[in-house]
């Protein structure tokens, strides 16, 4: 699957057949949807950008609502990976950018109901996020740094359920499933006069399905909206987050992957790899529509505390059940605002973001996962992001509309070391960048949209690549600097009869890219590659077969490769150019049937491919592809039952119990980077409804 020279005349025929093909008989205009990703809300329809939406029934409908893959299975150009491991995160990249995450998300903006969910440093961890009260949710795929800043690979918008239009509504779930897994939900919401309220309460917890990989999630979401004046809407949203445990099981070698998917690594349970964390955010909005102007503004705050017992080896000496056991307490506050302005044809956005965090992190030795009273670090990490930031858009003509848009940044990163005993490692880096963005989009029909459009991308380390130096001393890594990338892309989205598709190709260059190599016991350590170059083609494809039948696909090809990177080792150096770039397998692939089988009945299957990818830099890891594939299916009923709306469900992961690798740990020392996933999955749930009548 690797793409060749020809490919990108290939994608470009690709695009352009749909404009000669065209049969105006069967041709269907698309449907009016709104987007505001883009920070200026526009009709998808006729948008020069690579975006898709997801809705409530897509997230929602037969699911238990605990991970991305599933929710963005049928978003080209993004690769979410399931690792099956509760204490890191799932695995999220977009054309690339995120790859190189081996816990969290990186690369990637995620706001939930417009509230930066992503750190200055361009971090993102997802505690906040309970999929089940999320009603819609928009990704923007392409460079979006001139939009928002430390966001190469784009940007993920989650909106959860509005308040409902009656006094109350109050809703019941329970799910239940494989290796002692459980959710329960409640939620409540209701509308008096102009102040809608929603509450949602919920607790996930699982046995897991490898060794040392039990978890357990509550959340609390509250939402309130009041409509002030006909214009204008002032909204209040807290959310909480206490995880107790998140047991870390860590990657496998290819012989114990072999021998028993199941198993953990022996030092994550020698060491009780772990996690525990509580978070808080609260966050204010105003929002204004005039006739030709709309504001958004928005404030907010979070305190978090992280407990987290590594597999990571103290220095020597150490004993076999010793690891490092990493505490941060946060503080970050923020605040955002942008304005429209409809001038006619022209149309201007301007604004600006801006964050303070403040991270105390103490590293100490643990026994089995207990802290130990030696430090081993203790120091104070700050990183404080300021951006403003202009764009605007106007008809060239009836159908060619030119968009702009340009963006200042400066990130400044300081630390203070508290622990001396090994010198002062404190001080401070500032790192900055102008991005812009410029593209056409051409609305040939109505049912018809073509764009081309070019980026420049900026993205900082974070701060944990920072502090992470493999000598193991304190403050940042001097050496390691933010990655800078250009991004082109042609593309095209449309409709005719009963087919709706999306098709783009694009190109990225990347220098000082950021990558990993080396990872021991949950901690990765991260350099700059010279460059890399990334190249793909991604597209989707909805066909309404009958008016209650629908066939989905959506496909991505990647080819990313270092054009130059040498590492440096003690007696010699590697020269990797050319090497494909680890954890970004070439070929993603997902088809779906939806169908509504009469009588409130649902059935929603599903079949993923994955080709094969290196776990490793030196492309010496090879991990295999899901072959076959692998198979997911769900069956759901919505009706009544004593006055009550009830929506029971029955959904199977990995129907044929397929043994696969879901995920990497790139670069993992001494070939520990095989993340199995789990066998097969079955889920059983049921939800209740009652209202005001």
């Amino acid at each position: 699957m690797r793409l060749s020279a020809t490919s990108f005349p290939l994608a470009l025929s690709l695009i352009a057949a749909p404009l000669v093909a065209q049969n105006p008989d069967s041709a269907r205009t698309m449907p009016s949807l709104e987007v505001t990703v883009t920070r200026q809300a526009a009709p998808l329809s006729s948008l020069g950008a690579a975006v898709t939406v997801i809705d409530s029934a897509s997230v929602r409908r037969g699911r238990i609502g605990t991970g991305l893959d599933e929710t963005l299975a049928f978003v080209p150009g993004v690769v979410a990976e399931n690792r099956w491991n509760y204490s890191v995160d799932e695995r999220v990249a977009i054309r690339g950018f995120g790859a190189r995450s081996n816990f969290g998300l990186r690369g990637v903006k995620v706001l939930i109901d417009g509230v930066p969910q992503t750190l200055p440093d361009g971090q993102t961890q997802l505690n906040n996020l309970d999929l089940g009260i999320v009603s819609r949710v928009e990704v923007m795929r392409s460079g979006a740094s001139a939009l928002y800043g430390n966001a190469g690979g784009g940007v993920i918008s989650f909106t959860t359920t509005a308040a409902p239009g009656v006094p109350w509504v109050i809703t019941a779930a329970g799910e239940g499933g494989t290796f002692g897994t459980s959710k329960e939900e409640l939620t409540a919401g209701g509308r008096t006069g102009p102040v809608g309220a929603t509450l949602s309460l919920s607790r996930f917890s699982t046995d897991g399905s490898r060794q040392q990989s039990a978890a357990e999630q509550k959340r609390l979401n509250f939402g309130l909206d009041w409509a002030a004046s006909p214009r204008t809407t002032v909204t209040v949203r807290l959310s909480s987050a206490d995880d107790p445990r998140a047991q870390n099981p860590g990657a496998l070698t290819a012989t114990e992957l072999a021998l028993n998917p199941d198993s953990a690594s022996a030092a994550n349970i020698r060491r009780g790899a772990d996690k525990s964390i509580t978070q808080t955010q609260l966050a204010f909005g105003i929002h204004h529509d005039a006739s030709h102007l709309h504001l958004d503004a928005t404030i907010f705050g979070l305190t978090r505390n992280l407990n987290n017992p590594l597999a990571t080896p103290p220095p020597a000496p150490a004993a076999a059940n010793e690891g490092t056991y990493v505490g941060i307490g946060r503080l970050l506050g923020g605040a955002r605002a942008s304005a429209t302005v409809d001038l006619g044809t022209l149309s201007l956005t301007g604004g600006f973001d801006a964050q303070s965090l403040r991270d105390n992190r103490t590293n100490r030795r643990s026994v089995g996962g207990v802290a130990t009273d030696t430090l081993i670090l203790d120091q104070t990490e700050r990183v404080a992001e300021g951006a403003v930031f202009a764009q605007g858009s106007i008809p060239l003509t009836a159908r060619l509309t030119a968009r702009a848009g340009v963006r200042r940044d400066i990130n400044h990163f300081s630390v203070g070391d508290h622990f001396l005993t090994d010198g002062d490692a404190s001080g401070s880096r500032t790192m900055q960048a102008t991005s812009g963005d410029g593209g056409i989009a051409f609305s040939v029909s109505p049912h018809l949209t073509a764009w081309t459009d070019i980026a420049t991308i900026f993205t900082t380390p974070t701060t944990t690549e920072l502090a992470n130096q493999p000598s193991g001393a304190g403050g940042f890594n001097p050496d390691l600097n933010p990655e800078r990338s250009v991004n082109v892309e042609v593309g095209v989205r449309g409709a005719a009869s009963a087919l709706s598709y999306e098709l783009a190709a694009y190109h990225t260059t990347t220098n000082d890219a950021i990558v990993p190599f080396n990872e021991v016991g949950g901690r990765t350590y991260f350099t700059n590659a010279g460059s890399t170059h990334t190249r793909g083609i991604e597209g989707s494809l909805t066909w309404q077969v009958l008016p209650r039948l629908a066939l989905v696909g959506t496909w991505t090809v990647t080819d990313d490769r270092f054009g130059e990177y040498r590492v440096v080792n003690p007696t010699s150096v590697d020269t990797l150019d050319g090497n494909r770039v680890a954890g970004i397998p070439q070929g993603v692939g997902r088809i779906g049937i939806r169908g509504s089988i009469g009588h409130g009945f649902a059935i929603d299957v599903d079949q993923g491919f994955t080709s094969s990818m290196f776990a490793d830099d030196d492309n010496t890891i090879n991990v295999a592809s899901w072959g076959a594939g692998v198979t997911g299916a769900r069956l759901s009923w919505h009706g009544t039952l004593d006055g009550l709306r009830a929506t029971p469900y029955i959904a199977a992961l990995n129907l044929f119990d397929r043994r696969y690798v879901g995920s990497v740990t790139t670069d993992g020392a001494g070939g520990r980077v095989f993340e199995p996933a789990a066998g097969r999955t079955i889920y059983v749930g049921m939800s209740l409804t009652a209202s005001a009548k």
